[in-house]
């Protein structure tokens, strides 16, 4: 089984800083795409930024310049360092990975975690 660790949310003032972290835990798989999401009016989830194995990324229009995301495929961790954040950067920020393993490929979610930007 595959579990996503999150971890680096938390309440800072406007321009402050964050840096998540979404950690795959297990063995006998490999780890593809791995991405961040946040709610979105209109939809469920927005794509805030993903990485492929080979370290190709891309960021939302919305946080590009300030967001950067990032990998370390040792330790199959994903981070996204949110800088400049903004109050309309509140959200729940939600990990996500594509797996492979003996079965196939898999995809899963992690429970988010608590972004919050205010004075």
């Amino acid at each position: 089984q595959v579990q996503l660790v999150e971890s680096g949310g938390g309440w800072v003032q406007p321009g402050g800083s964050l840096r998540l972290s979404c950690a795959a835990s297990g063995s006998g798989f490999n780890v593809y795409n791995m991405g961040w999401y946040r709610p979105a009016p209109g939809k469920e989830r927005e794509l805030v930024g993903v990485i492929s194995r080979d370290g190709n990324t891309n960021i939302a229009d919305s946080v590009k310049g300030r967001f950067t995301i990032s990998r370390d495929n040792a330790k199959k961790t994903v981070y996204l360092q949110m800088n400049s954040l903004k109050p309309e950067d509140t959200a729940v920020c939600y990990c996500n990975v594509d797996v492979e393993d003996a079965r196939g490929r898999l995809n899963y979610w992690g429970q988010g975690t608590q972004v919050t930007v205010s004075s």
